[in-house]
């Protein structure tokens, strides 16, 4: 009798959530503020800023097809991909559900940039008059990855020079002197990336803007239905594949473990790390220059997970804090030191080898990593 009480007491209803223990109840908290206020956050702000730069591509197509000026436009269009490309990058501690399971990622963002393959396609007359002529389509149906997304954009949006038989990025808008062919290629990049964004935030929260489902419209595409983000909320319930909140903060951070492993092992230390053309030339923005603003970004995506997209949100940290102070403060400290540390790294794309700065940013990544994988997930499973 006395065991039934005790269990009757520690059962409560939040949400309409059924949960059974005080943990559970605590890490319900964590679900809905991290969906709407992080995750959903972040994609309705990448599509926002998607649409202002497929407005500049639609301006810089025109433009050529016109033959006016246009170079104020580029300018524009290289300040909205950086826009865009931030929120993107602060995405990155949540590489998990819709934007794993429809190959999301790699569509937008396979890197490093294939550039041979980039200059055998825009010096190939006859593909590029197919793109001339079929836009859009023929960019979403007849390209590759490694031909779409964000960095055939900036290869196209930022100036680069040849050194050494490759393309050194200035981080400079382009020159307004695009081809047609290439400002409609340009335009049918950007058409599919924003298309993939608002696809994103569909999957996450079930809707979107009518500017935004235009988009979808007219490429007459129709957006899964994945719902992703009720799912979590709804975690226990029939329909979500969480069948507990304990399983949703350990998805949360599995997503940090990862991206905090990518940055260091791959991002940082194939550059750093560089005993060949490939692995040198191994650089994720090396057009924009903006490499260590992606890196930074991606730690603050960790930041945002683990503490909360907006003050006040219930969070991982404060289950964490609840019990074992110093360890979320542990985590706090490795966040702030690894944003730090990237951050103090000059001109990365072309002083990675070796770099002692580099180095110091892959141990302080490499150390949140651990205290994430090794310490803070074992907690979330007692």
């Amino acid at each position: 009798m006395m065991a039934l009480v005790v269990l009757a007491m520690a059962s409560c209803k939040t949400g309409g959530t059924e949960v059974t223990t005080d943990k559970e109840a605590a890490l319900q908290k964590i679900a809905a503020p991290y969906v709407n206020n992080t995750v959903i956050a972040t994609y309705s702000a990448m599509a926002d800023q998607g649409l202002k730069l497929l407005a500049s591509a639609q301006q810089i197509a025109e433009a050529v097809d016109k033959g006016t000026d246009y170079t104020q436009t580029m300018k524009e269009a290289d300040t909205h991909w950086r826009a865009m490309r931030k929120h993107w990058e602060q995405s990155e501690a949540f590489l998990f559900g819709p934007v794993n399971t429809h190959a999301i990622d790699p569509h937008i963002d396979s890197w490093p940039l294939d550039f041979n393959a980039m200059n055998s396609l825009l010096n190939n007359v006859a593909q590029m008059q197919d793109i001339e002529e079929n836009g859009v389509d023929y960019v979403r149906n007849n390209l590759g990855y490694a031909l779409q997304g964000f960095h055939a954009c900036e290869y196209l949006l930022f100036e680069s020079e040849m050194k050494d038989g490759r393309p050194v990025g200035t981080g400079k808008p382009h020159a307004a002197n695009l081809t047609k062919a290439q400002s409609i290629y340009l335009l049918g990049v950007i058409t599919d990336l924003v298309e993939q964004a608002c696809i994103l935030e569909f999957a996450w929260s079930g809707d979107i803007s009518d500017a935004k489902m235009k988009v979808l419209e007219d490429g007459d595409i129709e957006p899964w239905e994945d719902n992703y983000g009720a799912q979590m909320i709804n975690a226990g319930k029939a329909g979500s594949t969480f069948v507990t909140f304990q399983s949703v903060a350990e998805e949360i951070v599995a997503g940090c473990v990862d991206i905090a492993g990518e940055v260091a092992d791959l991002k940082l230390g194939n550059p750093y790390l560089s005993s060949s053309a490939e692995e040198r030339d191994y650089i994720e923005s090396p057009y924009s220059c903006t490499s260590t603003i992606d890196f930074a970004d991606n730690i603050r995506s960790i930041q945002h997970a683990y503490c909360g997209g907006k003050a006040g949100d219930a969070s991982v940290s404060d289950y964490v804090k609840s019990q074992d102070q110093d360890l979320d403060a542990d985590v706090r400290k490795a966040i702030e030191e690894s944003i730090a540390a990237i951050e103090a790294i000059q001109d990365f794309e072309n002083t990675a080898k070796n770099n002692p700065a580099v180095k110091a940013a892959m141990d302080k990544v490499s150390e949140l990593e651990r205290i994430l994988d090794k310490e803070v997930l074992p907690l979330l499973s007692k």
